[in-house]
């Protein structure tokens, strides 16, 4: 099985998003599987410009010759992709976005209907698996709604998203404590998900888990 992150974090191997993703292609990795970690920040992605040559003059084909030639074959032969992304004003990064915009190549300009929502056929027997990995500076509940309502046409087998995502740097020895707990349950939930094909209810509840509260979160905020 092939496990393949796109991290679209500009911070890259320093995000408090990579942290996640680590932990979470390391217990992949325990279980068996291949894993790739690519932070699409040092990628040469042209933006999307809406030409659609990629459906009726080179069908599969961008016309843009870029990274996402091979981006787009790590995509394709891996079982399983995850989606990880801060959230910026209330959505994924620019990186991300401007990734997942390019894969329009692997659709075809047919319309198809399902449960009264319009997509556009597919151009390959089935994608990948998806995963989705976000974490948010802020404290609260609600960091997450717009990404949610985002990747929900990807039909995510697995959403982790973390909240006070600022903490799981802490050096503070009680939330550091924590915060590896924390980091374990994203293993656990990176081998559950290759070696039994889903992760067990137990394993989503924990990786809901809170860290630190939020009032103390937000006095560390204002250090």
């Amino acid at each position: 099985m092939k496990v393949t992150v796109f991290n679209g974090s500009p911070r890259a191997e320093q995000s408090n998003t990579n942290i996640i993703a680590q932990a979470f292609l390391e217990g992949a990795k325990s279980a068996g599987a291949e894993v790739e970690n690519v932070f699409l920040i040092h990628q040469d992605i042209h933006h999307c410009t809406g030409c659609f040559s990629c459906w009726f003059k080179t069908p599969g084909k961008c016309i843009f010759k870029d990274d996402m030639e091979a981006l787009m074959e790590k995509y394709l032969a891996s079982d399983v992709i995850c989606f990880a992304s801060p959230v910026y004003t209330w959505n994924m990064t620019a990186a991300l976005k401007n990734f997942v915009d390019r894969l329009v190549s692997l659709r075809n300009p047919v319309a198809v209907q399902s449960n009264g929502r319009y997509d556009m056929e597919t151009r390959i027997v089935k994608f990948p698996d998806s995963v989705v990995i976000s974490n948010c500076g802020f404290p609260g509940d609600h960091n997450f709604e717009t990404i949610k309502e985002v990747f929900k046409s990807c039909n995510p087998v697995l959403e982790i998203y973390r909240n006070t995502g600022h903490i799981l740097k802490s050096d503070q020895e009680e939330i550091k404590g924590k915060v590896t707990e924390y980091l374990d349950c994203v293993k656990r939930s990176g081998f559950e998900l290759v070696k039994n094909g889903k992760v067990s209810e137990n394993t989503k509840r924990d990786l809901q888990m809170n860290l630190v509260s939020t009032g103390d979160y937000i006095k560390m905020m204002k250090v």
